[in-house]
């Protein structure tokens, strides 16, 4: 069965890859992390919610930016912070 989009999904019209393969707020504070995220709004780099700090999703209520893709290599998903909604690409 086909999952219909969310409006925050469908809009993407190109995804932003990661730049760095850092947590850009892990790095400022010396801590460590789990998994990347890139935001597909601003293409920050952040954390993910298995990381002490969960920078992603700090910066997803910090800003309402709403989607983020995985960063790690292999993995090809987005995730849509509002609508909770998951999505292989």
């Amino acid at each position: 069965m086909d999952q219909k989009l969310c409006s925050h999904l469908q809009a993407l019209e190109e995804l932003k890859p990661a730049d760095k393969h850092y947590c850009e707020e892990c790095v400022k504070t010396n801590s460590t992390w789990v998994h990347l995220r890139v935001c597909q709004t601003c293409g920050k780099v952040h954390c993910c919610d298995d990381s002490p700090n969960q920078h992603a999703t700090k910066h997803y209520h910090a800003t309402q930016h709403p989607v983020v893709i995985s960063a790690e290599p292999g993995e090809h998903w987005l995730w849509c912070f509002p609508d909770q909604q998951f999505a292989a690409y």
